[in-house]
């Protein structure tokens, strides 16, 4: 895709979320992601309160989660009307910027969680983002993701653009981002693979350079587009 595609990409997305903010904040309120948080903030070194990047953190849920918990926490949304209403729910600072266009502080946070938000960039521009989290997280921090899986199909399912990798190619662009996994389980809990749509992953900052050459992009070639799309933030 040109650079005109992408943010095209990125305008459709966000306008998909804003034309529906009130709607999906009522549908994922009480989902239970404590799974997911638990697994950041186990994985994370050093002592409590964390800082805590959000990265599309939605309407605010997992925002109002941390604070509670005591840690400082930080969003990042793409939409507008979310932003604004994870500020009031939260009464965190929400950062609103696009994802493909990122301005981050370097080594500042000491964890990020990606919850239903990273398979929305689209392949070409993924490590350019994950490198630039790599960038803010501190040494030795940690990031979090969690996404619907699939075979590496890409493309649009309705009015919203999504990428569906397998732990095999997820794996290739994290490590070539620079971090090192710590864990990777499905969800939600307890029932059987196929009915896991959800791929959830650990990852710790490896030290050295992120933007060294280490093999280009990574993953299998993207298929067209075939998986249902989950709701983002759901478990």
């Amino acid at each position: 895709m040109t650079e005109l595609e992408l943010a095209a990409v990125a305008s459709r997305n966000l306008r998909y979320y804003d034309q529906r903010a009130q709607e999906f904040f009522a549908g994922t309120r009480d989902h239970d992601v404590s799974q997911n948080i638990d697994a950041l903030l186990a994985c994370i070194q050093g002592q409590a309160p964390f800082k805590i990047l959000d990265f599309g953190c939605g309407p605010g849920r997992d925002l109002h989660t941390f604070k509670s918990l005591g840690h400082v926490a930080v969003g990042l949304e793409g939409s507008a009307c979310f932003a604004q209403m994870a500020r009031d729910y939260s009464g965190c600072e929400v950062w609103q910027q696009d994802f493909l266009r990122l301005e981050l502080p370097q080594a500042f946070f000491d964890g990020v969680f990606a919850n239903a938000s990273l398979f929305h960039v689209p392949v070409q521009a993924l490590l350019d983002v994950l490198r630039a989290l790599h960038a803010a997280i501190k040494p030795n921090g940690v990031l979090f993701s969690s996404n619907p899986r699939g075979n590496n199909e890409e493309g649009w399912n309705g009015e919203r653009y999504g990428a569906y990798h397998d732990i095999d190619a997820w794996r290739g662009f994290m490590t070539s981002a620079g971090f090192v996994e710590l864990r990777h389980f499905y969800r939600p809990q307890g029932l059987p693979r196929e009915q896991q749509p959800w791929l959830a992953s650990v990852w710790r900052k490896r030290d050295r350079d992120p933007l060294s050459p280490e093999g280009g992009r990574s993953g299998a070639p993207r298929a067209a587009i075939t998986p249902p799309l989950p709701d983002r933030q759901a478990p």
